[in-house]
């Protein structure tokens, strides 16, 4: 389960912890101004120090202000398909804070690299090494000790950017921090594209000129069997034979014509943000959606599993493509679990952001 930590952090920096939270935020205003003035410090440092580089070997850096929940990977696996499109030989950098998400881009882009080192100026090196003539440092905007091409920020409409720094609230650095952005990207799962422009608008004063702006969406594209999603050992493989459920003809949706999952569902989930899961689900049934979360890259045991499959009762459990990927050792015991699997939409700037790849980034 959500770890008390995580669940209490997250309370707090979305104001729902009553008069404990206030408190505590009250008392955690001295660590902020700390973190606020660490980061100070430490960008005025970066910003006179040359940073590590490879000669021709150019970086593309995917990051945020916030923690985690973003959409930051797979917008790091969209410029990676761009990337390769245009003829370069990517490998993404990958921190070691969560090896999901490296199997996730081993899922989603399986002939690509993927080197996992807290140290990104010795996976630079090995990029170099294993033939790739790019890399993607994904979570890399606060990675300064690396040069960069492309400086890529990803940020949530759904966030509140009056929130304070670490530890009061979920940013990492003040939105003050974006004029060192090339480009940002606005994503939404339930604001709206409004909420995205307004957005946009707002922070226009405070992005450096050249900067390019986009802004889109998390759509749900089908719902596969965890039993057919492919697990580590057979990623090279590609998906099996598709059972998957998809949204164009009879599962879910209504603006087509489709017709609404009616079951009860369980939702099984280890993500920073388990309320996007919910909501993303909630769209997907008109049943009702019981919830089992997990601390963040948290890994799952058979005793988990098990204790979800109890639970659900005859109900179906779904799962994100984050858990699945730490999931499919245990498919025989979830049946029926479905993956919901999401394919990403642009409202707007798709070709300024491909544009500036192609010109900033592409040998």
């Amino acid at each position: 389960m959500k770890s008390s930590i995580q669940e209490l952090a997250w309370k707090l920096w979305r104001r729902r912890g009553g008069l404990v939270g206030r408190i505590l935020s009250v008392l955690l205003l001295p660590a902020e101004g700390f973190w606020r003035m660490a980061m100070s410090v430490r960008n005025q440092y970066f910003d006179r120090q040359c940073q590590y580089c490879i000669h021709g070997f150019p970086v593309v850096s995917v990051g945020n202000l916030a923690v985690g929940g973003t959409g930051k990977t797979p917008i790091t696996s969209w410029i990676v398909s761009e990337l390769r499109k245009a003829g370069s030989r990517p490998a993404i950098l990958q921190g070691n804070s969560g090896a999901d998400e490296a199997l996730l881009h081993y899922h989603w882009t399986p002939r690509v690299p993927v080197l996992v080192e807290s140290d990104r100026r010795l996976s630079l090196k090995k990029a170099k090494e294993v033939g790739a003539d790019i890399a993607i440092l994904d979570d890399g905007f606060q990675h300064r000790r690396v040069g960069r091409q492309v400086d890529l920020v990803v940020l949530a409409a759904e966030d509140d950017f009056s929130s304070p720094l670490l530890p009061r609230g979920p940013f990492r650095e003040p939105v003050s921090a974006l004029k060192r952005a090339d480009a940002v990207v606005i994503t939404r799962r339930t604001a709206s594209y409004r909420d995205a422009e307004e957005l946009g608008q707002r922070l226009l004063p405070v992005l450096s000129s050249g900067c390019v702006l986009g802004s889109l969406r998390f759509e749900t594209a089908r719902l596969t069997p965890l039993r057919n999603f492919p697990g580590i050992g057979d990623i090279s493989q590609g998906l099996g034979p598709s059972e998957e459920v998809t949204l164009s003809n009879t599962s879910m949706g209504s603006e087509a014509g489709w017709k609404p999952l009616m079951e009860n569902v369980l939702v099984l989930t280890a993500v920073g943000r388990s309320e996007n899961v919910i909501a993303t689900v909630g769209e997907l049934t008109t049943g009702s959606v019981d919830m089992l979360s997990f601390a963040d890259h948290y890994r799952f045991t058979e005793e988990d599993v098990t204790a979800a499959r109890e639970r659900a009762g005859s109900r179906p459990i779904l799962v994100t493509e984050k858990d699945a990927v730490k999931l499919t050792s245990f498919a025989g015991l979830m049946t029926p679990c479905y993956v919901v699997e999401q394919q990403l939409v642009w409202d707007w700037g798709q070709n300024d952001v491909r544009s500036l790849l192609q010109h900033k980034a592409v040998t």
